[in-house]
């Protein structure tokens, strides 16, 4: 091939690549995409878990919803108040203050305090040992099953079966809220941290069979409603509730609770 050939055809290749090139970048500026400055700040603040705890998608998902005015500054339970405080600032609002939540078992029937009716050799699942009759082995078919559903739900190493019940360690939960999801039977709730006192029962039988199922259970007398001046804890289907934007915790309903069950 002669240096002409050679000299032409760098040429066409060369020219070929540059028209490519600016058709490119002719193309790529009338169909970007806009990206909303606030969602990408929002974004970097957030701490990436992708947990789901704030009832989007991922973390992508809420900023793009803070952005747009859909999901409050302060809607990552992973982040709490420090996060919430830095969105707000990139929002220029004001992050509303609020009570550190965490997960609370309703439980307290332990393998010395729950009794069983017989011995279960299914598959070690929450979900799987409810379908059995009786809904699971345990007594009381309000209780914790003891499986650990919830301990495979959560990311942040928050919360374990200990002696037969889930426990919460409140200084890692973030108040996600997948336990909460995870458990069948309903047990796990959200609550303000540092809250003296829980009803840790969730069994809606009356007297008797709650006491032959398990040591420690809300037996549904209504003591601790009548020791209450706050209207601050109710009894509803046999189980009390408290309700905490009323309670001033000064225990007269867990001193009087004949059953033990408000801790």
């Amino acid at each position: 091939m002669s240096v002409s050939g050679i000299i032409l055809a760098a040429a066409v290749v060369g020219g070929t690549g540059l028209v490519i090139s600016v058709l490119l970048g002719i193309a790529s500026e009338k169909f970007k995409v806009p990206v909303d400055e606030k969602e990408v700040a929002v974004r970097e603040v957030l701490p990436g878990n992708n947990c789901g705890g704030c009832g989007f998608a991922g973390c992508d998902a809420l900023a793009k919803a803070i952005a747009a005015g859909d999901a409050d500054v302060g809607a990552c339970p992973v982040g709490g108040v420090p996060v919430a405080e830095k969105i707000a600032e990139i929002m220029g609002v004001e992050a509303e203050e609020g009570d550190k939540m965490v997960a609370f078992v309703k439980c307290a029937g332990d393998c010395q305090k729950a009794k069983s009716k017989y011995n279960y050799s299914g598959i070690e699942d929450c979900v799987s040992a409810i379908s059995v009759p009786g809904g699971g082995p345990k007594t009381c078919a309000y209780g914790c099953t003891g499986f650990g559903s919830c301990v495979k739900a959560c990311a942040f190493d928050a919360i374990h079966v200990v002696n037969g019940i889930a426990v919460v360690d409140e200084e890692k939960c973030v108040a996600c809220g997948k336990c909460v999801s995870t458990c069948p039977k309903h047990l796990i709730e959200l609550i303000p941290y540092g809250r003296k006192y829980r009803v840790q029962c969730s069994s809606r039988e009356f007297g008797k069979p709650v006491k032959e199922a398990c040591q420690t259970g809300c037996i549904g007398c209504k003591m601790c409603t009548k020791q209450c001046k706050y209207d601050a804890i109710t009894v509803e289907d046999n189980i009390a509730h408290i309700d905490y934007e009323k309670c001033v915790e000064c225990g007269a309903c867990a001193a009087k609770c004949p059953a033990k069950v408000i801790l």
